[in-house]
C-alpha cells in the first residue's frame, strides 16, 4: 500500500514530505498543506489474508462499549455474531446489565476468560486507554469498528504487542468472508454450490 510519509527537522522548522511516487519535498512544518500532509492516513494494519486468520482462530470476542439501543452499531454487531458465528461473546459496558439477553460486564478486567479478539464500539480519544485494558488483561487483538479511527492508538497497540485491525467491521468481514453478505442484500462474491461453515 503506497503511504505518504512525514519527518520533522527541528532544527530548521521544516517538514520533510515523502509521497508514494518517490518526490520529496520541504514545508514549513506549521503550514497548512504539512498538516493535511500529517492527517493522511500512513498506518494500514493487518491485510484481508491476515484478517481471515485472525478471524478464524478466535473462539471469543469481547465488544467494548456495546449499547442496549437496538439502533446503535454495536447493537447490531453483537446480533449478528451471536447468531451467525461460534464465538463466545461477551458485552463490556459499565452503565448496562444486560443486553440481547446476555450479561455485561462492566470492564475487561470481570469476564470469565481472556477474550481472543477485544472489539471496539469507543471515540478515537479513547483508545489508547482501551488498548492499555486490552494489554493489561492479556488479549492478543484489538479491533477498531468502522468509522473510528486513531493512527496513533494503532501504533500504540502495535508497539505494546498487539495485532490492531482499524476502522473495520468485524460483522462486515466475518459475513464477507464466510459468504454470509447475502444476508444482509450484498452481493458476496463468492460462488459455490454448498453453503459455507461458520
Amino acid at each position: 500500500m503506497s503511504t505518504v510519509t512525514q519527518t520533522q527537522d527541528p532544527a530548521t522548522g521544516t517538514a520533510v514530505t515523502q509521497l508514494p511516487n518517490g518526490l520529496s519535498c520541504s514545508l514549513p512544518a506549521d503550514s497548512p498543506l504539512a498538516r493535511l500532509l500529517r492527517s493522511q492516513r500512513t498506518w494500514a494494519g493487518p491485510d484481508a489474508k491476515q484478517r481471515l486468520g485472525i478471524l478464524q482462530r478466535a473462539k471469543s470476542v469481547a465488544i467494548v462499549g456495546a449499547s442496549a439501543n437496538p439502533s446503535r452499531a454495536s447493537y447490531f454487531v453483537g446480533t449478528y455474531l451471536l447468531q451467525s458465528s461460534d464465538y463466545r461473546v461477551y458485552f463490556v459496558n459499565p452503565n448496562a446489565d444486560t443486553i440481547l439477553g446476555q450479561p455485561v460486564y462492566k470492564s475487561l478486567a470481570d469476564l470469565p476468560e481472556v477474550p481472543d479478539i477485544v472489539d471496539v464500539f469507543r471515540k478515537p480519544s479513547d483508545i489508547p486507554s482501551v488498548i492499555d485494558e486490552v494489554v493489561a488483561v492479556g488479549s492478543p487483538t484489538v479491533w477498531v469498528q468502522l468509522g473510528i479511527w486513531n493512527e496513533d492508538a494503532a501504533r500504540y497497540g502495535e508497539e505494546k504487542g498487539l495485532t490492531v485491525v482499524m476502522d473495520r467491521c468485524i460483522k462486515i468481514e466475518h459475513a464477507r468472508f464466510h459468504g454470509n453478505l447475502y444476508l444482509f442484500g450484498f452481493d458476496t462474491g463468492v460462488i459455490s454450490s454448498r453453503k459455507t461453515a461458520r
